[in-house]
């Protein structure tokens, strides 16, 4: 993302304040679409040490403009955690609705890979988010659940992955892998091959004595 200041008119950002009744200005919501956007590359390029000026000199404002929608650092990790959670959401819906069921999979497994990463970042911070608001924690955990389901429900019945995991199991597969810090891309990469190839072939049960 191009580091391109942004001309802040008066007042721009007024109707901003977390929780207002009224929608958002066009300039104001722009403005915090791009602090969204920003925040979450210099997150994952500094790791959670970025500082709130680097966020908003990516983003091509100023630093007030940065505190007005967002007065607390961890207000702006909620909101770059809720997008990418959203993001997520669609990513299924898309896949489902564009993609062969198994393609589909497969795509929302790379999807969910790209999510995580923001994750493992701001996992500590994320922690004390989910602690301080546990609405927020049930709303992200229901919307990725939802992703799931979608494309596993979707994949066993049309027949080409085993008939006996729901989208449930998956994420528990899935989540460690993706945002263990004790794990390196490589393997992870290596871990998920291995969970696709699982899910894939149907499960071989041993005949009852």
């Amino acid at each position: 993302m191009k580091n391109q200041q942004v001309v802040e008119s008066p007042g721009a950002d007024s109707e901003a304040a977390p929780g207002a009744a009224r929608p958002l200005r066009a300039d104001a919501r722009r403005n915090r679409e791009r602090l969204v956007a920003a925040a979450r590359e210099v997150f994952t390029e500094q790791g959670a040490g970025a500082s709130m000026e680097a966020v908003a000199r990516q983003a091509g404002v100023g630093v007030g403009t940065l505190y007005r929608h967002f007065p607390q650092r961890i207000d702006l990790v909620e909101a770059v955690y809720s997008n990418d959670v959203e993001e997520l959401a669609e990513a299924a819906r898309v896949a489902t609705a564009t993609l062969e069921p198994w393609p589909a999979v497969v795509a929302f497994f790379e999807a969910f890979a790209r999510y995580a990463r923001t994750k493992q970042t701001l996992l500590s911070e994320l922690q004390q988010a989910f602690e301080k608001n546990p609405d927020f924690r049930s709303r992200s955990r229901a919307l990725i659940d939802g992703a799931f389901d979608l494309v596993i429900d979707r994949a066993r019945e049309a027949g080409v992955i085993r008939d006996d995991v729901s989208g449930a199991d998956v994420t528990q597969l899935v989540s460690p892998v993706c945002t263990n810090p004790a794990i390196d891309p490589a393997q992870s990469e290596r871990l998920m091959a291995m969970i696709l190839d699982g899910l894939r072939y149907p499960a071989e049960v041993p005949a009852r004595p």
